[in-house]
């Protein structure tokens, strides 16, 4: 019961093909009244042949024609089936890739890559399976027993009464070997995604992996998760060859039963051997269940598996909920204010955020300094709502930020991340993700802006070069300019930078400063940076510390103040010991 009640879940994604489900489901049935029809005609023609009746035409006529029929409509069943479970397959994917698409950062922090791939591959395939298939052996299960026993029942019922008293005892076994199916197709599932995980982390790293020369360390990782798997895989196989060998010796059972007080019925001449070799074939279709019952507990174990880990996260609520209101968006102008921003994670008792109170102006370049983990990436993965603010605390052009549909604000609120990531596409289509056909000429703006425009033009094929997976083709500074330019092609009316200039020189680092401010003298942009010779840009310089601001003010303000920026400036200035200035940013 609690199998199919997880079942039930997928509903939802069957019920707009019920029509072509329905009509697969009902010729299957016609399909087996069909194939019942045929050992009942070949009953008649034995029984005529044993009478001396040599006329044979409507048995044969009638067999061949039931045999025909039998194909067209299994053919059509099997089509109509199957294609109800690729389309259920294909709405689940969909829906799939928009829940985790609508989850943010706690979610994907708490669920690995490898994990996610598995569902939305493995789990989604066992459902598609369990739909197709399945319903093959639901009819299977439900309309031969049920066609089998009523010619039986025609034929004798005294012989079909012999096969009651065994069925108890096979309900008892299956229901017992459907629960031990159950947890070890849980435990195999499990251990499948622990092994998706381990291969996804290994080949993202491999370049870690090959540069600290701890390949034959990883292969003996990598062989204890697949040995656990291999565990599980055995455990399922015990339970289901065990289900696959008692089955059909009970089927054994219950057909020496019938041949023997079947054989005596015709010795006797109470049954005629036309009607007990066609009863004897009965037999045969009501056992076929039994037959393959392991297989059918094992697929209906597996897939309600599937379908629960497949609803853990179908089930959850986006993490960022679109609270806004389409009617009252008007174009963003970039004036911000923070007022006694507070935040931390769900994992962590520590004020990540801590009553922070800033008012930003539009068009100014505001520069965020301090220490690490002092909260500078928080601060700016909240103004994009990536992670979600408290209501009346962040505002945009006088308006809380939760007001906004987030399509509305992530489109005028550009956020560059401290991590560079790049689509394993042209470098074409990586600077125009967000709108694929820009004019050629803003592309190589941005570019220029980002310091990219000889990079791309050393490459044979310039804006159509591959860049490989994660951008693999480019050194560090390369892959931030390029996605500093895809931030900087959408001129959105706020911009958050997040420590984009880590990989890059000086020298560049100049060059971008100065396109970045001449490009967007009417915009606000925020820019996070360890580099005074970064912040000294800026309008106005925030040095935040344990969630807190503790200094703000324009380059040389900060420097008179004697605070912690102008020890960093000294320090940066002078080249003194990398250990000082690991500490000061660190400590």
């Amino acid at each position: 019961m609690k199998v199919l009640e997880t079942l039930r879940h997928i509903g939802p994604f069957v019920r707009p093909y019920r029509l072509r489900l329905a009509g697969g489901i009902g010729a299957f049935g016609l399909s087996r009244v069909f194939e019942a029809l045929v050992p009942f005609l070949l009953a008649m023609g034995i029984n005529r042949l044993s009478e001396g009746n040599h006329d044979l035409l409507l048995p044969v006529a009638g067999i061949f024609g039931a045999v025909v029929c039998r194909y067209i409509v299994v053919t059509y069943a099997r089509y109509s089936v199957r294609k109800v479970g690729q389309f259920a397959a294909y709405d689940l994917r969909r829906a799939l890739y928009a829940a985790l698409q609508k989850q943010g950062i706690h979610f994907f922090n708490n669920h690995s890559i490898g994990d996610m791939m598995t569902r939305a591959v493995a789990d989604i395939g066992l459902i598609q399976r369990f739909i197709a298939m399945g319903t093959i052996l639901i009819i299977i299960l439900i309309y031969a027993p049920l066609v089998g026993f009523s010619f039986m029942l025609y034929l004798s019922p005294e012989l079909t009464l012999l096969l009651i008293p065994p069925l108890p005892f096979v309900f008892m076994y299956a229901q017992r070997s459907a629960r031990e199916m159950g947890i070890t197709s849980e435990a195999m599932q499990e251990r499948l995604s622990d092994l998706g995980t381990h291969v996804q982390e290994n080949l993202s790293g491999i370049r870690t992996i090959q540069a600290m020369a701890q390949e034959d360390h990883e292969i003996k990782r990598f062989a204890n998760t697949n040995q656990k798997y291999a565990d599980a895989f055995y455990d399922q196989a015990r339970v289901n060859s065990l289900m696959t060998s008692w089955m059909p010796t009970l089927a054994a059972i219950c057909t020496i039963m019938i041949l023997g007080y079947g054989g005596s019925l015709v010795m006797n001449g109470e049954m005629k051997v036309g009607y007990f070799v066609a009863f004897f074939m009965y037999v045969n279709m009501i056992v076929q269940p039994f037959r393959v019952a392991g297989f059918i507990i094992n697929l209906f174990q597996r897939a309600g598996v599937a379908s629960r880990r497949l609803r853990e996260v179908l089930d959850l609520k986006p993490e960022i909920e679109d609270t806004g209101i389409e009617s009252q968006t008007a174009p963003i102008r970039g004036e911000i204010e923070i007022r006694d921003l507070h935040f931390r994670y769900s994992n962590d008792r520590h004020m990540v955020l801590n009553g922070i109170d800033l008012k930003i102006e539009a068009g100014s370049i505001i520069a965020i300094m301090g220490k690490v983990g002092s909260g500078k990436s928080t601060l700016l993965r909240q103004l994009a709502r990536l992670l979600d603010p408290e209501p009346g605390h962040v505002f945009i052009d006088g308006r809380d930020i939760r007001e906004y549909p987030l399509a509305v604000l992530r489109a005028q609120v550009a956020l560059v991340p401290q991590d560079p990531f790049l689509f394993g596409e042209p470098i074409h289509d990586n600077l125009t993700y967000d709108d694929p056909v820009r004019q050629v000429d803003a592309i190589w703006s941005a570019a220029e802006a980002a310091d990219l425009t000889e990079t791309i033009n050393s490459f044979p094929e310039r804006l159509k070069t591959l860049v490989g997976e994660r951008g693999v083709t480019l050194s560090g500074g390369q892959k931030q300019r390029a996605t500093l330019a895809r931030g900087l092609i959408r001129e959105a009316p706020v911009l958050l930078l997040d420590d984009c200039f880590s990989s890059v020189d000086t020298e560049t680092e100049e060059h971008i400063l100065d396109s970045l401010t001449r490009l967007r003298k009417d915009q606000t942009t925020l820019l996070v940076s360890h580099r005074v010779s970064t912040a000294r840009h800026a309008d106005r310089i925030v040095v935040l510390d344990d969630g807190r601001i503790v200094e703000s003010g324009t380059h040389a303000e900060l420097l008179r103040a004697g605070g912690w920026y102008a020890e960093l400036e000294r320090i940066q200035r002078e080249g003194a010991d990398a250990a000082d200035y690991e500490g000061l940013v660190t400590a």
